[in-house]
């Protein structure tokens, strides 16, 4: 478990492990707006371990005002992209030496919402501010992102996958005025997780194709129909280049 808060984190270990009865859980605390510790976290990691089988991505913040953190970054982008990223990439040595081993990046339908904007990575344009298009763009991101490991590294099975809309912390505070409106409707936390724990741990996810979204354990189009979110291959490329320079300047 890699968790930012020292407290709920241990809460949700004491539970993992009760239900479980499973003592062989660890906890690591690291902040995913600070690169830098993402960057020193995959290193001592990979100097403890020697492999990997699955990662899942799930860690994300929305933001609604712009914030800009280390190397004059937004603190949104941070988080959801660029550390992920991080993350991702550094652990993929580890990843390689396991057999079947898969990466999962927990996304949003929100970013059917957005194309992707490889000239605004740090919101500096978008006026007034809008803490959940940037976090839809973020999302288009990483589904991005996803699809480029996948042709990158083709001994890792990546995919990314959009939980529904469910009742969490996140959800209420950084959108009341939508949770207010469907608490109703929205899915338990279980319900939200079972895509992400599935394509974490079943056979069956394996046979789908690497690079993927899905939504309740099936592939869904990451485009909606006459949407004009497609991007050209090169964009694609640009982006992933801009994202490999930024993390390189957090190399210890």
């Amino acid at each position: 478990m890699v968790c930012r808060n020292p407290k709920t984190a241990e809460e949700a270990k004491g539970e993992i492990t009760e239900a479980s009865n499973n003592q062989n859980v660890h906890l690591h605390i690291l902040d995913m707006s600070v690169p830098q510790d993402v960057y020193k976290f995959t290193q001592t990691f990979m100097e403890q371990h020697d492999q990997l089988h699955t990662l899942v991505n799930n860690a994300g913040c929305m933001i609604n005002t712009r914030e800009v953190i280390a190397e004059n970054l937004e603190k949104n982008f941070v988080t959801n992209t660029l550390s992920t990223h991080i993350l991702t990439t550094n652990l993929i040595p580890l990843l390689k030496k396991s057999e079947k081993s898969r990466v999962v990046v927990v996304t949003s339908g929100g970013m059917l919402v957005q194309k992707l904007n490889v000239d605004d990575l740090q919101f500096e344009k978008m006026k007034p501010f809008d803490g959940t298009m940037a976090y839809a763009q973020n999302k288009r991101q990483q589904v991005v992102m996803t699809e480029q490991y996948a042709k990158q590294y083709p001994d890792v099975h990546f995919s990314c996958m959009h939980p529904g809309w469910a009742d969490t912390p996140a959800v209420r505070n950084s959108m009341p005025d939508f949770y207010n409106k469907m608490k109703d409707k929205l899915r338990s936390p279980s319900q939200g997780a079972d895509t992400a724990v599935w394509l974490a741990v079943s056979p069956a996810a394996l046979e789908q194709q690497s690079g993927l979204f899905f939504q309740d354990r099936s592939p869904a189009a990451a485009h909606l129909p006459l949407a004009w979110t497609k991007v050209c291959t090169k964009d694609e490329e640009n982006f992933m280049t801009l994202l490999n320079d930024l993390a390189d300047k957090f190399k210890a």
